[in-house]
């Protein structure tokens, strides 16, 4: 890249609008050498750098192919938000022991097995599982309800809220070969969801997800009573550690708090909804202000500090 042409920096999304056309907007009226646009991909040539300093990433968790040309513009210097090599390998499973390790309170959670298995999946396949599994102990250790949801998803698609044996086993036998992590309820008198740009700006925003899609932010304001401010500065550190810890630059981090205690329940959204109509004006501009903001910052850091996998930038020299 001419040290002397724009930066340029490339959204890679779906069907959303509102964000990136206000982060477009956003960015190209400060006055920067940095100019964004919708990235375009076409057939690309292994070793052929991408003419963007970042791109970021609202979509490739259901394009496949994003996924392969974004590690690779990684590979040839381009900062991708979020991490493209985190962004495949993380779950929610992993990501809960984590939390406990970094001393975030999070609920228990235990890892099922598929309920059923490709035909190429034999029993002699599968010898390494315990039979029959410990369903009973699990059910005493996290009582009821609990929750069972993909270890690898989002959107609360295929999130099941069980209250009894026969109805786990009900949900459970309608998930196919998807591996389903068990969590315990947390009975919660607040819900926030903090929202986290470039792992140190926090926005905590109630969020009721009891509510209509549409309505979780907006309700919340009066569906439930404020954060105290202890409780906020724990829920804020909280967030920060978690994505300071899985490299993501772009997160929703959701807190159930159950007397005074906020459990972390979900910190994988690496493409987290920041349509307007959900956030709310005032989140929105929030959203869009702090976001073009990291971006301007990351493009000026483009050339020093390409985001690799430790084994590989070794590699490279």
């Amino acid at each position: 890249m001419n040290a002397s042409s724009p930066l340029r920096v490339g959204l890679l999304v779906g069907r959303e609008r509102s964000f990136p056309d206000a982060l477009i907007q956003e960015i190209n009226a400060r006055a920067t050498d940095v100019v964004a646009e919708y990235a375009r991909v076409d057939i690309m040539r292994a070793h052929e750098p991408t003419p963007y300093a970042v791109l970021v990433d609202r979509i490739s968790h259901e394009v496949p192919c994003y996924q392969a040309w974004l590690k690779h513009a990684a590979l040839m210097g381009t900062r991708v938000i979020n991490n493209p090599f985190w962004r495949t390998t993380d779950d929610k499973f992993f990501n809960a022991a984590l939390a406990e390790r970094l001393g975030v309170a999070v609920p228990k959670t235990r890892l099922l097995p598929s309920k059923s298995y490709s035909k190429d999946i034999s029993s002699a396949s599968l010898h390494n599982l315990a039979y029959p599994l410990s369903w009973d102990a699990m059910f005493e250790e996290l009582g009821f309800p609990m929750f069972i949801k993909p270890h690898w998803g989002g959107g609360w698609r295929d999130v099941h809220r069980v209250t009894s044996p026969e109805d786990f086993f009900a949900k459970y036998n309608t998930t196919g070969e998807k591996a389903m992590i068990a969590q315990e309820g947390i009975e919660w008198t607040q819900y926030v969801r903090c929202i986290v740009i470039g792992r140190a700006e926090v926005l905590p925003a109630p969020w009721d997800p009891r509510l209509g899609h549409f309505d979780r932010y907006t309700g919340a304001q009066s569906s439930m009573p404020p954060l105290d401010d202890a409780t906020r500065a724990r829920v804020i550190q909280d967030a920060r550690t978690l994505c300071d810890a899985l490299g993501y630059d772009m997160n929703t981090v959701e807190f159930a708090i159950r007397e005074g205690i906020p459990y972390a329940i979900d910190y994988m959204n690496s493409a987290p909804d920041f349509d307007k109509t959900s956030l709310g004006d005032a989140q929105f501009e929030w959203v869009v202000r702090t976001m073009a903001t990291e971006i301007i910052e990351q493009a000026g850091a483009q050339q020093s500090a390409p985001v690799l996998p430790r084994s590989i930038r070794q590699l490279l020299g």
